[in-house]
């Protein structure tokens, strides 16, 4: 499945009151691996920096306007999170920057259907117990030494392997399905190579006939029964 952990900087606390974005970083993954996919982008909010929110992430008004403004980055934003699901921490936050900037430009809004929110996650998984991402990254003995401030994309470097865990591990599935292309913004970029022909079969016959045994000792829900159909029609074309 594919996802986009995303996270975003802004100006405050409320775009209600004048508060923007000035930073998205967004990475893709797949089955909570990531893909080598990402987004990132600097936004000129078009206002001042306070104090406090300059403080966190260390984002200068200075340095900010030397960006593009958020409308002249909307497509890329929209290209590279259409069809995924957003994994963001504390989504609430986060959506209602994205969806506010969005309504400035006449776009339609991101669902929230349409998001996981890691922190309502770890609240079921931990009741009771602090779930900040500096919190859980503590919790799963994550490496935090690179995060001197709040900096979108290091965050969702973060919080890509706290989802993992809170999703119970990397490893959801034995990878057995056909995989999907590597992606970068909305146009598939790359294709797994294919051999011109198969390799022959190295087992021989009575290797063959024990792992069939073996197979049918496990039982009509084995996986390795799935794959073996899967790949008998493929190979029917």
């Amino acid at each position: 499945m594919r996802e986009i952990v995303l996270d975003t900087e802004t100006t405050g606390l409320d775009p209600k009151t004048g508060d923007r974005l000035c930073e998205i970083a967004g990475i893709e993954i797949i089955n909570h691996i990531p893909t080598g996919n990402r987004y990132h982008v600097f936004i000129n909010p078009e206002r001042d920096m306070p104090e406090g929110a300059f403080k966190v992430h260390g984002l200068s008004a200075e340095f900010l306007a030397g960006h593009p403004v958020f409308a002249r980055q909307v497509d890329g934003f929209l290209d590279f999170v259409r069809g995924a699901k957003l994994v963001i921490h504390n989504a609430e936050f986060d959506m209602r920057f994205i969806n506010h900037e969005l309504g400035l430009l006449k776009k339609p809004p991101i669902p929230m259907d349409d998001v996981i929110d890691t922190l309502a996650m770890a609240r079921r998984r931990h009741p009771g117990a602090p779930n900040s991402l500096d919190a859980l990254c503590s919790r799963y003995r994550i490496d935090t030494s690179k995060r001197v401030k709040h900096g979108a994309m290091i965050d969702v470097e973060l919080l890509a392997e706290v989802y993992a865990e809170l999703s119970g591990g990397r490893q959801t599935s034995f990878g057995l399905g056909p995989r999907a292309p590597a992606r970068e913004a909305g146009g598939i970029v790359a294709k797994p190579l294919q051999r011109p022909a198969p390799l022959p079969s190295a087992l021989t016959p009575e290797e063959d006939a024990a792992h069939a045994a073996f197979v049918d000792g496990m039982g009509p829900k084995a996986i390795w029964l799935q794959y073996a159909a899967a790949e008998a029609q493929r190979a029917a074309g």
